[in-house]
């Protein structure tokens, strides 16, 4: 079913929106996939804040044709499936391991603002640890320091009340 030219306007300026805020573009050939697994995709991507869909790619190119995802637009050749994502490892992450599990479906190429990456670039990227992850070891790191110190002053009063039981259990022990 072909597209009027008012659902092609539409769409690709949903693609614009989508583009402007996000991080990463990630896109994968899915010649041969079955829509079973496709669903699957489209479901973890849901998941992971990932907008995934698939689109003509005249519609693709003129969509980021004005953003920083520019040098996408030499790539974009086959039946291709596009994900768009605030968070770059997220859309890394989800795409690849999909592609691990299904042999037809390939990474084709990603891009970040004015960087086009290779499919070993999108791999590399897939295996970074995620934005939330990175969060929660700097508060890790952050909090170390205090914790120990807490710890430290604890042990004070501790040792002091560990010394005193010992002395009270030696002293029982020499009036009996």
């Amino acid at each position: 079913m072909s597209l009027n030219l008012d659902d092609k306007k539409a769409v690709v300026a949903e693609i614009g929106e989508q583009l402007a805020t996000a991080q990463a573009v990630v896109v994968a050939e899915y010649r041969g996939v079955t829509v079973t697994s496709m669903t699957a995709l489209r479901k973890k991507a849901r998941e992971s804040g990932v907008y995934l869909r698939v689109l003509k790619n005249t519609l693709a190119r003129r969509a980021v044709a004005d953003t920083p995802f520019a040098g996408l637009a030499g790539q974009l050749t086959g039946p291709l499936a596009y994900g768009i994502s605030a968070d770059p490892v997220a859309v890394a992450k989800v795409l690849n391991d999909f592609a691990k599990a299904n042999d037809k479906f390939v990474i084709k190429a990603g891009a970040m603002a004015n960087f086009v990456m290779s499919p070993k670039d999108v791999t590399a990227l897939a295996t970074m640890p995620s934005r939330d992850e990175l969060l929660a070891m700097l508060m890790g790191t952050m909090q170390a320091p205090i914790a120990k110190f807490v710890q430290t002053l604890n042990e004070v009063p501790g040792k002091f009340v560990r010394t005193v039981a010992a002395l009270r259990d030696e002293r029982e022990k020499q009036a009996a």
